[in-house]
């Protein structure tokens, strides 16, 4: 690193070599907890409003005895609440915007079961929601319609119903109890909750409902929650869970991060190939003075140990630099892109396409340590070679024209 003038070539060499891994290690760090927190937040917030398990009918007729069937899933282990609900689309209209949405019809006392929408709520919005038929609204799609609350919004259904003139859809105008936000995109911009009895009355249901969603204590028991649903519900019942219904975009998130833990390892492998050519570079510009310290009694092994150690310390200050770089970035990565954006006046997380509100980062120690030995097991290969090179330089071939 701080060669003479005749070598400086190799000290460049040697602090790309360290820039390399520290850059690798760091981006590395960065990249898989992004991709950790971002699968994180939306599992979590997917699990916060559908819940980990659902029974459907398979005729599609819905579910008649719904309070007895959910009593009877609710003394299963590990269910913490079963929620009756009616869903259907529609389409909004007010103030001549419109925009469609999906509405689930649930009771009052079941929104406390979706965290992240309870948590966004306050009493007087519950109170209203229970009480006076209204509806609770995402913010955003508040937003497109030009609507707040207290505002009335008229919802036009699929199912139409038979009159003299023919059959006309089915609308009905609806005051808006309050507005919400859950974080997610796609929630706040296409979702409407409405009482269970209003939504079964809007869409026909006569007194059934589309399904049940279950709660469970612990995502890691879903397995032997759904063997006992299976048991428990009768045969026209299906039964599927979270994976089911988020089977091709939890399969994207696994591809997406194995591929981008591979491509990024390459930055590391390179970088191990620049400490290889500096190495090498170094043990010819040595070859003198290893032979006159061979001479004068140093051993193969002790040569070999002198240049493994230069190689070796560039890859751990490199790997301990890119660490604290990594981890720093991501524990305050949410000031960063916030100073990006301001700096470039561009917006680098658009909620539209990535579905969150906010950039979340998830640093899995487990993780970083793997990143850390894989690094460090990178550069100690790389430096092995050109010790063992540098140990068997002869003497006498060295220092014959000396």
């Amino acid at each position: 690193m701080k060669s003479r003038r005749s070598e400086g070539f190799i000290s460049v060499i040697a602090w790309f070599s360290l820039l390399g891994i520290a850059l690798g290690v760091a981006t590395l760090i960065i990249v898989m907890s992004v991709m950790n927190g971002f699968r994180a937040e939306l599992i979590g917030r997917i699990l916060g409003l559908n819940g980990h398990l659902a029974v459907y009918a398979t005729d599609g007729r819905g579910i008649r005895d719904y309070d007895a069937l959910s009593v009877r899933i609710a003394g299963i282990p590990g269910i913490i609440a079963v929620t009756p609900q009616v869903e259907g689309q529609v389409m909004v209209a007010s103030q001549g915007q419109t925009s469609g949405a999906v509405v689930r019809g649930v009771r009052w006392a079941d929104l406390a079961a979706r965290r992240p929408l309870w948590d966004s709520l306050d009493e007087k919005m519950v109170e209203r929601f229970r009480d006076d038929d209204q509806l609770l609204l995402g913010h955003r799609l508040a937003r497109s319609l030009g609507v707040k609350e207290g505002d009335s919004i008229t919802l036009v259904g699929a199912r139409g119903r038979t009159t003299p003139f023919g059959t006309l859809p089915q609308r009905r105008t609806y005051t808006i109890a309050g507005l919400f936000d859950v974080g997610m995109f796609e929630y706040d911009k296409g979702f409407i909750f409405m009482p269970l009895d209003a939504a079964q009355a809007f869409f026909g249901s006569d007194q059934r409902v589309t399904g049940l969603e279950i709660y469970a204590s612990d995502l890691a028991r879903t397995d032997g929650i759904r063997l006992n649903l299976e048991q428990t519900t009768p045969k026209q019942l299906q039964v599927n869970d979270w994976r089911d219904r988020n089977r091709s975009f939890i399969n994207a998130l696994v591809v997406e991060r194995n591929v981008m833990f591979l491509i990024l390892t390459l930055i590391i492998l390179v970088a191990a190939f620049n400490i290889i050519s500096s190495m090498i570079m170094l043990v010819r510009s040595k070859n003198s003075d290893i032979a006159v310290l061979r001479a004068m009694g140093a051993t193969a092994g002790g040569i070999m140990r002198v240049f493994f150690m230069t190689g070796a310390s560039i890859g751990v200050v490199g790997t301990a630099t890119g660490t604290v770089l990594g981890l720093g970035f991501c524990w305050n990565i949410e000031r960063i892109r916030a100073l990006l954006e301001s700096l470039t006046g561009t917006e680098l997380f658009a909620a539209e396409i990535y579905f969150l509100s906010t950039l979340p980062a998830k640093v899995d120690p487990d993780e970083v340590l793997m990143i850390i030995l894989m690094a460090l097991a990178l550069s100690f290969l790389a430096s092995v070679y050109p010790a063992w090179r540098a140990s068997r330089i002869a003497p006498a071939e060295a220092l014959r024209y000396e």
